[in-house]
């Protein structure tokens, strides 16, 4: 069974920096796309990065420049990488794992890690 684990929040400063991992186990990530997504109170939950299986990567325009997401394929982890966090950022993230062949499709979903920068 298919397992994420995401660590690494907490409460930064304006213009800090955070590194989020997320650990997965049951399955092997290396074939996944790799997904961070955030929820902010009240909102929906967006896309801020992902990271594909063959190792490319996009960003949400409110995040690009500043957050890098990258892989260990050894160590089935992914990370996002956090630089000049704005108020702005402050949500739960949460790691995704997606893949789909021709007749079935595969999503899982970690607990969420707690991102709150103060201003």
């Amino acid at each position: 069974q298919a397992h994420l684990v995401e660590s690494g929040g907490g409460l930064v400063q304006a213009g800090g920096s955070l590194r989020l991992s997320c650990a997965a186990s049951g399955i092997i990530s290396s074939i996944y796309a790799m997904n961070w997504y955030r929820q902010a109170p009240g909102k929906q939950r967006e896309l801020v990065a992902l990271i594909t299986s063959g190792g490319s990567t996009n960003y949400a325009d409110s995040v690009k420049d500043r957050f890098t997401i990258s892989r260990d394929n050894a160590k089935n982890t992914v990370y996002l990488e956090m630089n000049s966090l704005k108020p702005e950022d402050t949500a739960v993230y949460y790691c995704n794992a997606h893949r789909h062949t021709y007749s079935s499709m595969y999503d899982y979903w970690g607990q969420g890690t707690q991102v709150t920068v103060s201003s």
